[in-house]
């Protein structure tokens, strides 16, 4: 007899297909009754599993049509989220997601914190990769990459400007045959920069403080640390669920 799958389980599932583009906002997820069948579940379980995602803003009921996947404003994906995707899909962005204003810079390193996370000694030359992301058009968050010269080392073209293909991780190992890890996400905040706050398209007086959300990954190969991200979110976002 083929075990019946819980509440939890059938809400995972369609979470991830929503998560992964699978399921794109205004698509229809299958009646109840559908799903029953499919999962070998009660129409109880399987109404419980989608008000659960009914109350995590994923779907919506509209009359005639049943339950939709919405349209959520102000949601933004972490890096991890996007690289966890890649790793399961092969696609780099969620349907309609985007980035633009790929830039590759050589700078001193002035930041203490990610010169600690790189292992590196604070105003050594580091390479600085930043992009926009957006959703519809419109920004979501600034994203930073900052490398440790091991990557640039084995990987030049990262030094090049405009988007990188295929993603460098890819070739990295590759050439090397060493694998990454990465730490937990770390969250932090801090006053955006001016030219942060352009590419967000936040309109602010010159003198205006305003804060933002940070989020940090850094990335590990068996040398050490080799790779930092950092996010920088849109005022007013938050953060998509990525169980």
């Amino acid at each position: 007899m083929t075990p019946r799958t819980g509440y939890a389980e059938i809400a995972a599932h369609f979470r991830r297909l929503i998560q992964d583009g699978e399921l794109a906002p205004g698509d229809q997820l299958p009646s109840m009754s559908e799903a029953g069948k499919t999962f070998n579940a009660s129409i109880a379980t399987v109404n419980r599993a989608f008000q659960m995602l009914k109350a995590e803003g994923l779907t919506e009921v509209k009359p005639g049509r049943g339950t939709i996947v919405a349209r959520r404003d102000g949601v933004i994906a972490t890096g991890v989220a996007r690289l966890e995707r890649r790793e399961r899909t092969g696609k780099d962005y969620a349907p309609g997601e985007t980035s633009s204003n790929h830039r590759a810079d050589l700078r001193s390193l002035g930041d203490a914190k990610i010169a600690e996370r790189l292992g590196m000694e604070l105003y050594d030359e580091v390479l600085i990769r930043r992009r926009v992301f957006r959703t519809d058009g419109k920004p979501t968050s600034v994203g930073y990459s900052f490398f440790h010269p091991r990557a640039v080392a084995e990987v030049p073209e990262l030094l090049q400007q405009g988007r990188l293909e295929p993603f460098w991780q890819q070739t990295y190992t590759e050439r090397t045959g060493k694998e990454f890890s990465r730490s937990p996400e770390e969250r932090t905040s801090r006053l955006a920069g001016r030219e942060e706050l352009e590419d967000l398209e936040v309109v602010a007086p010159p003198e205006a403080a305003v804060p933002v959300l940070v989020v940090h990954t850094t990335f590990h190969t068996e040398d050490g640390p080799i790779e930092v991200w950092e996010d920088v979110w849109t005022p007013g976002s938050w953060q998509a669920d990525t169980d």
